[in-house]
């Protein structure tokens, strides 16, 4: 269900709940046995998170992460139990309209320390490897590729979970230590499997999925998929005409934010300039065109 935007929500304090986690955009709280994972409106770029909102920006994330994890449900199990605020009695009656569509329930799993990248195609972080290297994340790639020039298989790139600042890539077998080989394993076949099949989804609907990372959890011994999925802050999406070796392809995710932080007079550290109206509202404007694609 879509809502008309509303003032962004900053912060959420839930006194009936226990707040364990503040990340850049999600607080999450226990709630029995259970943990809701509030999306707010908040925004970062270069590691920075915004004094402004995006309306919106949080139910369209928990949205879309609720679409995949439905539709990809067969690839491997998740986390999610419901995003229906209004069926969950713990709730009291005056905060439903805080937390509805923004909101999802979800079991309990201890998260991997690691974030398990895909690429299938050359950009961002990985270019800049590949160019220097030829090497991405210990996958040798052809000679000769240019940037969005696509990477066939697709390629798993793990990294590190950083508390702050940037997570610094990592090899499988680094993977392998900080997890165990059998855990391991199977989060390397799933984030592939998934990636593949959001792949087909997304390209039906115009759009390519560059690239995207997932995360994983355990419990009970059982690999769990965690946090968001395939959303446009976990992933970048491209138009499909634009996608050519040696193309710049518009993304449908914060690039206009970027764009427009790159070219001012600001060294990336806090606090980040104030952001102007129309780039608010043609970031809200980029994130509902993507869940709109997406998602229907």
């Amino acid at each position: 269900m879509n809502h008309a935007p509303s003032e962004p929500v900053l912060s959420t304090d839930l006194p009936f709940a226990s707040k364990i986690a503040s990340g850049k955009v999600r607080d999450v709280y226990l709630l029995g046995d259970d943990l809701l994972l509030v999306a707010t409106d908040r925004i970062s770029a270069f590691d920075v998170v915004m004094a402004e909102g995006i309306p919106d920006k949080g139910r369209i994330l928990t949205g879309v992460s609720a679409f995949w994890f439905d539709h990809l449900k067969d690839v491997v199990p998740h986390h999610l139990i419901s995003t229906d605020v209004d069926s969950w009695p713990e709730v009291p009656s005056e905060f439903r309209d805080l937390l509805r569509g923004r909101t999802m329930r979800c079991l309990r799993a201890t998260p991997m320390p690691v974030e398990w990248v895909v690429r299938g195609y050359l950009t961002g972080s990985g270019w800049k490897d590949y160019q220097a290297t030829g090497v991405v994340s210990g996958v040798a790639l052809p000679a000769g590729m240019q940037h969005a020039s696509k990477i066939e298989p697709a390629i798993l790139t793990p990294s590190t979970k950083a508390e702050s600042g940037h997570d610094q890539p990592i090899s499988y077998e680094r993977a392998v230590e900080l997890v165990g080989a059998e855990a391991a394993g199977t989060a390397r076949a799933a984030a592939l499997a998934l990636y593949e099949a959001g792949r087909a989804h997304a390209a039906a609907r115009g759009i390519v999925i560059a690239d995207t990372k997932f995360e994983f959890g355990l419990r009970d011994g059982k690999v769990l998929l965690i946090d968001e999925c395939l959303t446009p802050d976990s992933s970048r999406f491209w138009p499909v005409d634009e996608v050519i070796p040696g193309g710049k392809p518009t993304s449908y995710d914060k690039q206009v934010l970027r764009d427009w932080l790159s070219e001012q007079d600001w060294d990336y550290s806090p606090p980040a300039p104030p952001l102007p109206d129309e780039i608010v509202a043609r970031t809200a404007a980029t994130y509902r065109e993507i869940r709109d694609r997406l998602t229907r």
